[in-house]
């Protein structure tokens, strides 16, 4: 998903940071953006991490091609992984922190790190990728939902409390998608064995580029006065 949100928005002209643990995809994003003649920089770090996270602003700030008109116009909070399944009484400590750290704490780092540059500007649009999981309890393990939940919850109280100074702040909530995100699951285990009877109103599983639309749907001015909003690209999935 954040390949083809990248690709999606360096399409409509705008300069892209890509920000990734994995230095050859960031590599790979960021080259094909280039080749396309467009402008892209990559970042290479945990976001989980102050220190990265800092790093990212700069890179925005500083951007290669920004000709003096270096600033952050959108944010998108994408960056996940996902949990085992595990019910509530299964969860490690080690599990938990991990999901909570890099779903929930590393877009509150980058969000609050963007915006005095946003609040300057008057201006600024934040999309977050929520879940399917943040809108019910049964479609991932319990430290996946908390987080997934918590990123809604964000994104609401981004949108309240700055809509008077020109930031909006949105979220995607994907279902079923086509991804690199990898997981490994016990299916003999409690979580699974309980959300399995649910996960069959999953449907057709999208294709990244089709929640790379919304995100860039919500970043846009066309999505101006969309506030608040946390958006299913699921196919139906949270209607059953």
């Amino acid at each position: 998903m954040g390949r083809a949100t990248a690709l999606a928005f360096a399409e409509r002209g705008a300069r892209v940071v890509v920000a990734d643990l994995n230095a050859e995809s960031a590599a790979e994003v960021t080259a094909l953006i280039q080749k396309a003649g467009g402008a892209a920089v990559a970042v290479i770090g945990d976001l989980s991490e102050q220190a990265v996270v800092d790093r990212v602003v700069a890179a925005a700030l500083t951007h290669p091609g920004s000709e003096g008109q270096g600033g952050i116009d959108v944010l998108v909070n994408n960056a996940g992984i996902m949990d085992s399944m595990s019910a509530v009484a299964d969860v490690t400590d080690a599990e938990w922190e991990r999901l909570l750290r890099i779903n929930l704490t590393a877009p509150f780092l980058l969000t609050r790190a963007v915006l005095p540059h946003m609040l300057a500007a008057g201006r600024g649009a934040v999309v977050f990728t929520a879940s399917e999981a943040g809108l019910r309890g049964s479609a991932a393990g319990a430290a996946y939902t908390a987080a997934k939940h918590g990123i809604v919850g964000l994104t609401k109280s981004l949108a309240v409390t700055y809509r008077h100074r020109g930031i909006r702040a949105n979220a995607v909530a994907p279902g079923g998608t086509i991804t690199n995100i990898r997981f490994d699951v016990d299916p003999e285990a409690a979580g699974p064995q309980a959300l399995g009877a649910y996960m069959g109103n999953v449907g057709q599983p999208a294709e990244a580029e089709a929640q790379a639309a919304a995100i860039v749907f919500l970043a846009s001015d066309a999505a101006s006065n969309i506030n608040g909003a946390v958006l299913p690209v699921d196919g139906g999935w949270s209607a059953v």
